[in-house]
């Protein structure tokens, strides 16, 4: 299954993010080439050879689903026309404090 998402250029940073397939926990490529799911540990990429990083990720169906780029200022924060969509993926629901990530419920 894939989504039709903005193009991005090869000069902008982005991170490979995806879903956990055992559980469907949003989760980001690491520089180490596994699965987390924390974007601080996210490897921020840039260039034409991030095109093959991300077809790796698609290999990968296994442990995570649906790998796609998602754009990231050059320190790794969510940025981009699709901020606030991944910056509610990356933090958890927002339906309530005690609920989620930000609640701590792993």
């Amino acid at each position: 299954m894939s989504s039709e998402r903005p193009k991005l250029g090869p000069d902008t940073p982005k991170v490979v993010t995806a879903w956990l397939s055992a559980s469907g926990r949003v989760v980001y490529l690491t520089p180490e080439r596994d699965w987390s799911e924390d974007l601080a540990d996210a490897e921020v990429l840039t260039g034409a050879g991030a095109n093959d990083i991300l077809a790796w990720a698609a290999q990968d169906q296994t442990r995570a689903s649906d790998p796609y780029f998602m754009q990231v200022t050059p320190e790794g924060r969510v940025a981009g026309r699709e901020t606030l969509r991944e910056t509610i993926r990356a933090n958890g629901p927002t339906t309530h404090p005690n609920f989620g990530k930000q609640a701590g419920n792993n």
